[in-house]
This record gives structure tokens, C-alpha cells and sequence, in this order.
């Protein structure tokens, strides 16, 4: 099994143009701020390089589909064996959407029996050095990246029901695009992603999150956690927080703090978390 995205392993649109009224306009610029993280070295060393590797699929393709500001966004899909309005959206962390993540998404489509759409919010490019990573994820601008959610919604369409997941700043932008979703969205993960800090914003979402939050990390640190912990509850909104004894991408196997038990531990709530929505 493959060390980079393997954690899930081990335990883890040609669309019309945007037209549902019920999304939201725009992101938070808080996960603007997270990418800024990518100047510090200590962020960008907590990254081990990913090995290379190329993965097969038999149902998985590459999507593209029209996104609100004009231009064209992409995407990878994996259609769920039986017929379903649930989707997953799949956010990739800061190598882009590579082949590990083609991998990890469609064995979550598999787990879970949903529909999967891997975002592609890079526009094609792939990174495989931190320092590629770290310029790429310091150029995504919220606009682009809110473009390319409301196309994927488009391309997925109004009976979709969608839940979100993501990693680092996967993490971030799942959280944002469950936001943008509104109505149609079912649920978010993350896992250590940067939260939301408006309250005001987070008084407007309709659904559960389900956070995965290392204690010895510092994007975010335990104090931002604790932070976003209080504003979901002044906004009257459930998180289901857990919290570990771990660092900086714990579920990350190629990272020499992988934590294999929380990791086990966090995939296993997450399935429960999506499959008691999906009844």
C-alpha cells in the first residue's frame, strides 16, 4: 500500500454554468491566510515529499465543467455502484489533486457506496516538491476557488446531497465548501484545516462538522481549535471535535510522526459520521 494517502487504506464536471441560487457567493478569506503558512520552513519540512506513484482506476475519470467566473474547472469522479444523490467532495491538500488522492477518493466512494468528486483547485497543476507545493498553494485566491466549488455543485446538480472532506488546506477549503454548498450540503470533515473565524458566517451553515485536530500541531494550533470550538457554539452549530496526541498531518504515513491509531480512530468516526446522514 502506498505511504503518502494510504492512512484511508489502512483503516481512510462538462457541466452547465452556475445557476443555483442557494450557493453561496463567496469563501472565507481565512484559508487565504492558511496558505500563507507555506513561507515557514517548519510548515513546509512537516511535508514529507510525496513518492512517486501512479494509480489505475477502472470507473474513476478526469471531469471538466464550466465554473461561475467564465472559465473551465477540473476535476476527477467516481460514480458509486448503485444509483445515489449523495456526492463526496474530496479536497486535496497542498501536493494538488495527484494520484494519491484519485486513490484515497474512490476507496472512500467505495466505503461509503456515494458518488465522489475529487476538486481539482490547483487548475491542473501538480506539485511534487515542497517548494512547488508551497508556491502553488500561496497562489489559489478565493475567487478562483469559490468558482470552481460553484461548478462543481453545477456539474453535480440540484439533487445532489454533498458532504466535504479534506486535508491541511484541504481541510480549510472543505470546511469553506460545505458553506458554499448551503442547502445542499450534508455534512464536513476536516482534518487539521484552518476553521472559519466569523461567527456571523458560521450562523448561516445547515449542517454538522466532524473535526480531526492534532494537540502538538501549530496550522492550526490547539488555541485556534479552542477558538473555533467557541464560535460554533455562539452560532449554535455542532462540531464534533477530536482531538489527539499528535502532530502536524498525523494521518499522513509519510510523515515520520504518522500516528496510526488516531488515524484508524479518525477514519472509523468518519464513516459512521457520513452514513448516519445518509439514512
Amino acid at each position: 500500500m502506498n505511504r503518502f494517502f494510504s492512512f484511508f487504506a489502512a483503516l481512510l464536471f462538462s457541466g452547465t454554468a452556475f445557476a443555483q441560487t442557494e450557493l453561496s457567493c463567496c469563501a472565507a478569506s481565512s484559508t487565504q491566510a492558511f496558505a500563507q503558512n507555506a513561507g515557514n520552513a517548519n510548515f513546509r519540512m512537516s511535508h514529507d515529499e510525496p513518492l512517486p506513484f501512479h494509480y489505475e482506476s477502472e470507473s474513476g475519470k478526469d471531469i471538466s465543467f464550466a465554473t461561475s467566473d467564465g472559465k473551465t474547472g477540473h476535476g476527477w469522479e467516481v460514480k458509486a455502484a448503485k444509483p445515489t444523490d449523495y456526492y463526496l467532495f474530496v479536497i486535496h491538500e497542498w501536493w494538488g489533486l495527484n494520484d494519491y488522492i484519485k486513490q484515497e477518493a474512490e476507496k472512500m466512494g467505495r466505503d461509503l457506496g456515494i458518488n465522489v468528486i475529487a476538486i481539482d483547485l490547483y487548475d491542473n497543476k501538480v506539485a511534487t516538491t515542497r517548494e512547488e507545493a508551497a508556491k502553488a498553494m500561496q497562489a489559489v485566491s478565493t475567487e478562483r476557488a469559490t468558482a470552481i466549488i460553484q461548478g462543481a455543485f453545477t456539474y453535480a446538480g440540484k439533487k445532489a446531497k454533498v458532504f466535504t472532506v479534506g486535508w491541511c488546506f484541504g481541510g480549510g477549503w472543505s470546511l469553506q465548501t460545505a458553506m458554499i454548498g448551503g442547502k445542499q450540503t450534508a455534512g464536513a470533515i476536516m482534518y487539521y484545516g484552518q476553521p472559519e473565524k466569523d461567527v456571523e458566517k458560521l450562523k448561516t451553515i445547515n449542517f454538522d462538522v466532524l473535526g480531526f485536530f492534532a494537540n502538538q500541531d501549530q496550522w492550526p494550533s490547539p488555541k485556534v481549535v479552542d477558538e473555533f470550538a467557541e464560535n460554533m457554539q455562539k452560532a449554535g452549530k455542532k462540531l464534533l471535535l477530536n482531538r489527539y496526541e499528535a502532530t502536524h498531518a498525523f494521518a499522513n504515513p509519510s510523515n515520520p510522526n504518522f500516528n496510526k491509531e488516531a488515524t484508524e480512530d479518525a477514519y472509523k468516526k468518519l464513516l459512521a459520521f457520513v452514513r448516519e446522514r445518509m439514512k
